[in-house]
């Protein structure tokens, strides 16, 4: 098979993949518009996703898989992509240790009050006075039950915290003591003192996070985003901090990003914002690639590949 990537990849990818699957055909470039030339003759494209529309597509007259090395799809053309019958693979589990790690990290980072002593420290300010808090004994809810959720919620519950969760079936999922179903949203808000939301970006969950749902939390609730920007109802949560509805918010994502400069999000000072950098890790693309090497050698055996996105699902 012809496999083209568009992803950047480094030059020992680029060295290893084909010593390692010499049937295959490996063409590497920096974008989507360098492979533009054999994106007809492709077989399989390795990507990151938001390089393609539906014009590229109709491009690929021979593609049968893409392979995205990211966990996200919903930048991609996929009605265009289900249409022809294409694969498509992803990257999800890869951004479940960064992304634990980080969210982990902000709610001590919040509670024991890190970065208030940083700044002392600029100033060279003495202020043993500072009131911290614990996050231990703490509940925290996490909207979003796959193996991210799975992992920050371990990870939580080796801190003693409460660990309840949200998702579209409310099956139970490992780490939590309660899942919740979508339609028990309001039922599970009211009890958390922190709210992760890595809900996937569909129809049904855009905007879903508004007015109703930050009227529903503590006014001592820290909101924590690490999922998609526009599963929450941006102007709601500016509203919501403004108004002292919750106490805290911790944005790794936006509705628009780069998070334009004129959002007032950026000078409140209940908000700390990252630019969508809780999946990064020194380890992304090597994880990313082995779940296609993975996939590779056993295509086209379906059965055997893993992360298919299943047509209509969108996540």
């Amino acid at each position: 098979m012809k496999i083209v990537s568009s992803a950047g990849l480094s030059e020992r990818h680029q060295k290893a993949l084909p010593q390692d699957f010499p049937l295959h055909q490996f063409f590497f470039f920096k974008n989507i518009e360098e492979a533009a030339p054999m994106l007809p003759e492709a077989d399989v494209l390795i990507t990151y996703g938001e390089d393609l529309n539906e014009e590229i597509i109709s491009r690929c007259h021979r593609l049968k898989w893409i392979q995205v090395i990211s966990a996200g799809i919903d930048k991609m053309p996929m009605q265009a992509i289900e249409e022809r019958g294409i694969l498509v693979t992803n990257a999800r589990g890869i951004h479940v240790i960064p992304m634990a790690e980080y969210t982990i990290g902000m709610m001590l980072q919040f509670a024991r009050k890190f970065i208030h002593f940083y700044e002392n420290q600029k100033k060279a300010k003495w202020d043993a006075g500072i009131r911290m808090e614990e996050i231990h004994g703490k509940t925290l809810g996490i909207l979003g039950t796959g193996a991210i959720g799975q992992e920050i919620a371990k990870r939580a519950r080796a801190f003693g915290m409460k660990t309840l969760g949200l998702s579209k079936s409310g099956k139970m999922a490992e780490g939590f003591e309660r899942v919740y179903t979508h339609d028990e949203l309001y039922e599970l808000l009211p009890q958390c003192d922190y709210v992760v939301c890595i809900l996937p970006l569909t129809p049904e969950t855009e905007g879903w996070i508004g007015e109703k749902a930050f009227s529903a939390m503590k006014d001592s609730a820290v909101f924590i985003n690490v999922g998609r920007g526009t599963v929450v109802d941006e102007a709601a949560l500016i509203n919501a901090l403004q108004d002292g509805q919750i106490r805290h918010a911790i944005l790794d994502v936006a509705a628009v990003e780069p998070l334009p400069e004129s959002s007032p999000l950026w000078k409140m000072e209940n908000v700390i914002i990252t630019p969508h950098a809780s999946s990064h890790s020194p380890h992304y693309v090597e994880r990313s690639l082995e779940i296609f090497r993975n996939n590779l050698e056993v295509y086209p055996e379906l059965t055997d590949m893993v992360n298919i996105i299943p047509r209509g699902k969108g996540y």
